[in-house]
């Protein structure tokens, strides 16, 4: 019977592999063309139309990363890219993953994991010192926080922790954001329950100017 497992040998030699293959991404990053050059419907015309039966060996699955994927693919490392965010990875980000991935731990209680809860409090404790906020954010005072997924993800939160400190209905509470503020604010609101977003326009500095 043909075992489909991957052996720890295999691992290593499969991992070495693909870490070759993004380290020579990363040397050549930028001989890429910043955006994807290929029609809508290009990649999924490449991709079989039903799901495989049988698995591909794992060199195959690098060359298809190299002629299936990387047409498709909009270059964020890229130093010619400037668009929607900055760069948001790095080497030592790359093998960070690599490590909470291969653990593969569930943190949502510490019970479940205490280093990813003890490690996430220490690092926050960290931001609020070099943010210079006060000391009652930290985990050891009546503050503290999680790491949230992401920007969005962050604006939904605060708004819905504002929505909760207040004791006044949802309807009269009035979110003021800038004209210019990323469209997750008036999602978030909406997503929050607020009725009222207040968009505030800007100078030629795109500093709020509420005259």
């Amino acid at each position: 019977m043909t075992s489909y497992h991957m052996s720890a040998e295999e691992f290593r030699a499969n991992g070495h592999a693909l870490i070759d293959w993004i380290a020579r991404y990363m040397e050549n990053v930028e001989q890429y063309p910043v955006m994807s050059t290929v029609e809508p419907g290009a990649i999924r015309k490449k991709l079989p139309g039903t799901a495989p039966e049988q698995p591909e060996a794992f060199k195959a699955l690098l060359e298809d990363l190299d002629k299936v994927v990387m047409p498709g693919v909009t270059h964020w490392q890229s130093p010619n890219w400037f668009a929607y965010f900055p760069a948001n990875s790095s080497p030592p980000a790359v093998l960070g993953e690599l490590a909470a991935a291969g653990l593969a731990v569930q943190g949502m209680l510490w019970s479940t994991s205490p280093a990813a809860t003890e490690i996430e409090s220490a690092v926050l404790d960290w931001l609020v010192d070099l943010m210079a906020l006060p000391q009652s954010w930290k985990m050891s005072g009546p503050g503290g926080g999680v790491i949230q997924m992401s920007a969005s993800d962050s604006t939904h939160t605060a708004l819905v922790v504002a929505r909760e400190r207040q004791d006044v209905p949802v309807d009269r509470l009035v979110v003021y954001a800038s004209t210019q503020a990323h469209s997750s604010i008036q999602k978030g609101a909406r997503v929050a329950g607020y009725k009222h977003v207040r968009l505030v326009d800007v100078d030629k500095n795109f500093a709020l100017n509420p005259t």
